[in-house]
């Protein structure tokens, strides 16, 4: 049976990057009394993606590399979007990647009470206000970046005042946009994000978790820099996104600390992979709109996607370490994750044989009643897979691609009068073609040679073609979802006033019904990997039934997308 994950302590990337150069910087001045401390603190409002594997990757991965540890904890500031299912998925694709965060699961609502007390402590110390003005005015009086900002009128209330005001919205007397919270700071800095951001705001939404305990959450912003402080993080690894937050990040962090530990915001680019989106909004509505079947949808950049399609941690891990990690943002090609997922299953993948399209063939002076057994490699990559037993019998099935009724001259399979070998087993020869009605060709009749078991013919005589086939007996019919790039265009999301789901592709996904395999598939279980010979990757669904197994590609053999474009 095909090799499952059991790794829980994937190893750290080997190619060093930027961001180690830095931490080797802190370790030799002595920082942080010489710890490395990461987190992985996603927000819980959708699924991961790819993109948010390879900060996975890279947050344990230098936890690992530097002896330290790595926090997972939810941001969650937001309680509109956020739901128990997107935290319990988040949870389930960390420990399916190879990590483990042990007993340091976190929340930055357990820190509620603190960001409130920590909110009051600056209204205190004259460094937060309440405006009463709403989210427009605010961000117009802000200016631009060559033009300073205009101070809100309510800038230089008392703290009396604002000490009431924020009790008052915090006792939920106020509705939701009426008043809100700002730190003071500097309506003339040349960083937008130090105009008096916004801290807290008014939000009467049930939280996940806190259910209807407060009527005030704080910003992200203002929320994940005191987290990462409390919790002893030395390295906030960000997306580039985060660069111009720093300032605000360091700010308040100044006004927290009283020793001399401080986390450091270290940035780096995030991913963009070419015919995909990566915008949790743009995935969920094609969740939301049923463009798709769901988040785990094979087609999908989810983690939960590329796990039901059959991608592998392994393979999701190679593929972060090549990338690597930069400062300058840039679009991978999807087909290096694809290679990476096509190399490392090549290494594990269960060997069987399946016929997606098949033709009947009849081998006329074969015994009816006869039935032998043959042997066949389980991966030639592997030895240790050892070998199977694949029956074979007068009535076999291979594909209809394998057969040419005039075939050109380099066409080496099937033909009238052509003979090829059945993979493992003997060659065979077409003497007849049997059509329908129609004219549509439904079943050959060829003989074979009785001493040609294992492909060598009785007189030395060589044949070019090889094909794959399954016997009509003992075949296992299974539906086969072959999956393909959910967009035709490089950068769906990437043009101006077009929406990006009129790039979706219509070849996304085709489903076979009449497929036949090895009988060796009824011992498969969901997420178990093959390799169909000559056909490509495949795993088994957990659509599947003992009634109907059902399979989905993983990838082709080989990368038809680049032939395509050579064209």
């Amino acid at each position: 049976m095909a090799e499952k994950n059991t790794n829980t302590n994937a190893e750290a990337p080997k190619r060093a990057n930027f961001i180690h150069a830095q931490i080797d910087a802190d370790l030799a001045a002595g920082k942080n009394d010489n710890r490395v401390h990461t987190r992985f603190p996603p927000e819980p409002n959708g699924y991961l993606h790819i993109g948010h594997a390879k900060s996975i990757c890279l947050n344990f991965g230098l936890a690992q590399k530097y002896g330290g540890k790595t926090n997972l904890r939810f941001d969650d500031t937001n309680p509109s979007k956020e739901e128990t299912e997107y935290v319990e998925s988040i949870m389930e694709d960390v420990r399916w990647l190879g990590f483990d965060w042990e007993d340091r699961l976190y929340y930055a609502s357990d820190n509620f009470p603190k960001l409130h007390a920590f909110a009051v402590q600056l209204i205190e110390e004259g460094k937060a206000y309440v405006d009463d003005q709403n989210a427009e005015t605010i961000s117009e009086q802000k200016g631009t970046p060559q033009k300073p900002g205009t101070e809100s009128p309510f800038r230089n209330r008392s703290v009396q005042t604002n000490l009431d005001l924020f009790e008052r919205m915090t006792m939920g007397e106020f509705n939701e946009g009426e008043k809100v919270l700002r730190a003071k700071i500097d309506m003339a800095s040349p960083n937008m994000h130090m105009r008096d951001p916004i801290i807290y705001r008014i939000m009467k939404a049930e939280h996940h978790r806190t259910g209807n305990n407060w009527c005030v959450y704080p910003m992200y912003d203002f929320a994940h820099g005191q987290c990462d402080y409390w919790e002893g993080i030395t390295h906030s690894i960000c997306t580039l996104e985060f660069e111009v937050h720093r300032p605000l990040y360091d700010w308040f962090i100044t006004q927290l600390m009283d020793s001399d530990y401080r986390p450091r915001q270290i940035e780096f680019s995030r991913l963009n992979l070419t015919y995909t989106v990566m915008s949790k909004r743009k995935l969920l509505e094609l969740v939301k709109d049923n463009h798709v079947r769901g988040w785990d949808d094979p087609r999908m950049p989810t983690i939960s996607g590329l796990r039901r399609r059959g991608y592998t941690p392994e393979s999701i891990r190679n593929f972060s370490d090549k990338i690597g990690v930069t400062k300058v943002d840039g679009m991978t090609d999807v087909s290096l994750l694809e290679f990476s997922v096509r190399d490392h299953l090549n290494k594990i993948a269960q060997r069987v044989m399946g016929v997606l399209d098949p033709l009947k063939v009849v081998i006329t002076n074969y015994p009816e009643d006869k039935e032998e057994i043959l042997s066949a490699v389980n991966n030639p990559e592997d030895e240790s897979m050892g070998r199977r037993d694949v029956p074979f019998s007068r009535e076999v099935y291979i594909e209809q691609s394998d057969f040419m009724e005039d075939p050109p001259r380099k066409f080496f399979r099937l033909g009238p009068d052509r003979e090829v070998r059945l993979r493992y087993g003997y060659l065979i020869k077409c003497n007849e073609v049997i059509k329908d009605e129609n004219g549509k060709i439904v079943e050959l009749h060829c003989t074979y040679d009785p001493e040609s078991k294992g492909g060598k013919s009785s007189d030395g005589r060589k044949v070019k073609g090889v094909v794959h086939w399954v016997s009509a007996k003992h075949a296992v019919k299974s539906e086969v979802r072959l999956y393909d790039r959910l967009f035709t265009d490089e950068e769906p999301d990437g043009h101006k006033d077009v929406d990006f789901k009129e790039f979706m592709n219509p070849e996304s996904l085709k489903v076979l019904n009449n497929c036949y395999l090895e009988p060796f598939v009824k011992t498969a279980e969901p997420l178990d990997h093959f390799q169909f010979e000559r056909m490509g990757y495949f795993n088994m669904d957990p659509d599947s039934t003992p009634e109907l197994p059902v399979f989905n590609r993983t990838v082709p053999l080989r990368d038809s997308w680049a032939k395509a474009q050579k064209k």
